[in-house]
């Protein structure tokens, strides 16, 4: 059996013990490695075709950067807003056809281990946090943010500063993971506790796909459209992780222990109709 490492412990302290930037300390914990990416580097949960096959979760992770870049205006000033370990900025780069591509994010060992990715994209790599970006009124013509905004410490203030950076008439695209209802028995509770807690989030990221394309109006947006696509997302991603996790051999079984019972939490609020997967696109007023 393979032993804990120290990153394995790592990434139990930090579950435990989160700090003042729970998002940061959640991907360090991670790091580049992650044994349930769908490919190396791919931290999304794919848009996919199919039910979950093995050989398609890298195409899944590119569709579904792909997909919400296409919303982007073109040959434009874009900035993507927690841009991973930067992998996805070359697709956005390429769909969009930048003229200049800004890459935020407030995890800084993401934006290292990205760097060679955020280079080959022509991007400007920068450690910021998303609801005080560090950019200037009227700076950019598109903003782009995958797999996110649950993330941020506030969706309502991200969305007011994206419009503040956004030039009139720009483009907000984006992905989020919104909870449709509150948990209405002791076991969705549990699994939505768990889950809060996993990826550092606050209660206030449970919010539903209305309250979200809510929040995008009242921050200055116009012409907000969304669609709910979970069951290209959620179920094929918890299809594919399942055989994951029964073909990683090379991982602790404590930690798989743990996957599997993560994963369980999932697989009930989806089943339920508690989760969700959003894409949204909207104008700026």
């Amino acid at each position: 059996m393979a032993s804990w490492t120290k990153e394995n412990l790592k990434h139990t302290v930090g579950l435990l013990k989160q700090g003042r930037n729970p998002a940061a300390t959640v991907y360090d914990s991670i790091g580049p490695d992650f044994f349930l990416a769908l490919a190396p580097g791919w931290l999304n949960l794919g848009l996919w075709e199919g039910p979950g096959d093995p050989e398609e979760a890298p195409a899944a992770a590119r569709r579904l950067v792909a997909t919400i870049a296409a919303e982007l205006p073109k040959h434009a000033d874009v900035l993507d807003v927690g841009n991973g370990l930067g992998v996805q900025d070359p697709l956005i780069a390429e769909v969009a056809e930048t003229r200049r591509l800004v890459a935020l994010n407030i995890t800084e060992s993401q934006l290292r281990a990205g760097r060679a990715a955020i280079a080959e994209a022509h991007a400007l790599p920068i450690n910021g946090d998303a609801v005080r970006i560090p950019l200037g009124d009227g700076s950019v013509d598109g903003v782009i943010s995958v797999e996110a905004a649950f993330h941020f410490s506030s969706r309502a203030a991200f969305f007011r500063e994206a419009r503040r950076v956004l030039r009139p008439g720009g483009v907000l695209t984006m992905s989020d993971v919104p909870a449709q209802r509150k948990p209405r028995t002791p076991f969705e509770l549990v699994a939505g506790i768990s889950q809060l807690r996993l990826w550092g989030l606050r209660p206030s990221a449970a919010a539903s796909a209305d309250d979200i394309a809510e929040m995008v109006r009242a921050a200055g947006f116009t012409d907000v459209r969304s669609r709910l696509v979970g069951d290209r997302v959620i179920a094929p991603a918890l299809r594919w992780a399942r055989r994951a996790l029964d073909d990683a051999h090379d991982v602790p079984r404590s930690q798989i222990a743990g996957a599997r019972f993560l994963l369980r939490q999932v697989e009930l609020l989806w089943d339920h109709g508690v989760l969700e997967y959003l894409l949204l696109r909207a104008t700026a007023a």
